[in-house]
C-alpha cells in the first residue's frame, strides 16, 4: 500500500505542489494510501452559502441540483463550488482503515462517523444521488469519500438522530467560537440570528452574556424575527436587510442607545453583509465572520474607509472540543432541541 502525506498533498492533481482544499482538482480514486480513512458516504451537508447559490442558479428544480452537484464532484474531485469556495461536510461508515493509521485512530471499520473537514478538501466520489433536502442543505448519497491523516471526525452520538447531528456538526465552531468571544455584560449582534448557526450563536451568546449582558438577533424575514422573541434568547430581533448597513446600523444603535455592540456575530449565507456587521460594532470591537460568504477584502478595506478600529476574526470553523461542545448544547437546553430536530429529523 503507497504511502501518503498528512496533510493529503499526494492526492492532489492540479495545480500541483498546493494543498487539497485550493486545490482545482482531487484524485479520488477510492484505493487507499497507508495513511488514509475510507468512508462509505451516507449524507452530504453542503455548506449554506454554496447550497443557497446552487439552489439559486437550479431554479430550486432538484434534478438540475443532482446534476449540478455530480457535475462538480466529477470535475473536481471533491464537492468544492468555485463561486464560493466552500464545500460542507458528511456522515458514513467506516469501510477501510489504512495500516499507518492503526492504533492512531480511536474508530474501527463499521463505526459512524461525521467528517469535520471541509467537503472542500475531501477526496468524494458520488455513484447515486439519493434524495435532495432543500430546506435542510443535505444530500443522501450513495458514494465513497476519503478522510486524510490530519482530518478531523466525530463519532456520531448514540443519543441523537443522524440528520440532526450531521445539521449540527457543520456549524459546530460556531457556538463553541462564540463562547470564547462572549463575556458577562456584553451587547452582542448575531447577523443571520434566524438561521441555523445563528440560532446556535443566540443561544451561546444570552447564556455568556448573562443578565446584565444584550443579545440582538437580525433577520430580514419576520418569521424568524418571531421565532427568536418566541425562544427568548435574544433580547431584541430584528428585521434589517444585512446587504443595507446603515439600516443595520441604525437599528442595533436605535436599541443600544447608541453604543452598539461589542461583538457582533456574522452568520449570514449571503454576500455583501460586512459592513453592517463593521458599522454595527463599537469601537474596539471584535467581529466573527463565521460566513462563508464573506469577503475579507471588502470587510478588511471597508472597515479603514469608515474609520473603524475594529478586530475581525476569520471565521474558522475548528474549536477544540467543538463537536462536543455544540451536541452538549442540545442535551442541555430542551427547547434548543425540539426546535432543531422539527427542523431536520
Amino acid at each position: 500500500m503507497r504511502p501518503g502525506s498528512p496533510y493529503g498533498t499526494h492526492r492532489v492533481l492540479e495545480p500541483l505542489g498546493v494543498l487539497p482544499q485550493p486545490a482545482w482538482k482531487l484524485d479520488n480514486t477510492m484505493s487507499i494510501y497507508d495513511n488514509e480513512l475510507l468512508i462509505d458516504v451516507a449524507a452530504l451537508n453542503i455548506d449554506s452559502a454554496s447550497f443557497t447559490q446552487i439552489k439559486s442558479v437550479c431554479q430550486n428544480d432538484e434534478t438540475r441540483i443532482a446534476a449540478h452537484v455530480q457535475d462538480l464532484v466529477a470535475q473536481r474531485g471533491k464537492h468544492h463550488n468555485p463561486v464560493t469556495g466552500s464545500g460542507g461536510m458528511l456522515i458514513g461508515t467506516v469501510a477501510q482503515i489504512g495500516p499507518a493509521l492503526a492504533g492512531k485512530v480511536n474508530l474501527k471499520v463499521g463505526d459512524r462517523i461525521a467528517t469535520l473537514v471541509s467537503l472542500s478538501l475531501t477526496p468524494l466520489r458520488i455513484d447515486r444521488i439519493e434524495k435532495i433536502h432543500l430546506q435542510q442543505d443535505q444530500i443522501e448519497i450513495t458514494g465513497q469519500a476519503i478522510l486524510f491523516e490530519t482530518g478531523l471526525y466525530a463519532k456520531l452520538p448514540s443519543d441523537i438522530d443522524e440528520k440532526l447531528a450531521l445539521a449540527i456538526l457543520d456549524v459546530a465552531g460556531a457556538p463553541a467560537q462564540t463562547a470564547r468571544l462572549v463575556k458577562p455584560g456584553h451587547t452582542v449582534v448575531v447577523i443571520g440570528g434566524g438561521g441555523k448557526s445563528g440560532t446556535l450563536c443566540v443561544y451561546e451568546a444570552k447564556k455568556q452574556a448573562g443578565a446584565h449582558g444584550c443579545v440582538i438577533g437580525v433577520s430580514p424575514f419576520a418569521k424568524d424575527c418571531q421565532r427568536m422573541k418566541a425562544l427568548g434568547w435574544a433580547d431584541h430581533a430584528l428585521q434589517v436587510d444585512a446587504t443595507d448597513a446603515l439600516a443595520v446600523m441604525q437599528a442595533v444603535s436605535d436599541v443600544t442607545g447608541g453604543q452598539l455592540a461589542d461583538v457582533v456575530i456574522n452568520c449570514v449565507n449571503i454576500p455583501n453583509t460586512e459592513m453592517g456587521s463593521i458599522l454595527a460594532t463599537r469601537q474596539h470591537g471584535r467581529i466573527y465572520f463565521f460566513s462563508m460568504a464573506t469577503s475579507f477584502t471588502a470587510a478588511a478595506l471597508g472597515a479603514e474607509g469608515v474609520g473603524k478600529d475594529v478586530e475581525m476574526i476569520v471565521g474558522n470553523g475548528y474549536a477544540s472540543g467543538h463537536a462536543d461542545y455544540a451536541l452538549n448544547l442540545l442535551r442541555e437546553s430542551p427547547r434548543l432541541r425540539a426546535l432543531f430536530e422539527q427542523l431536520y429529523v
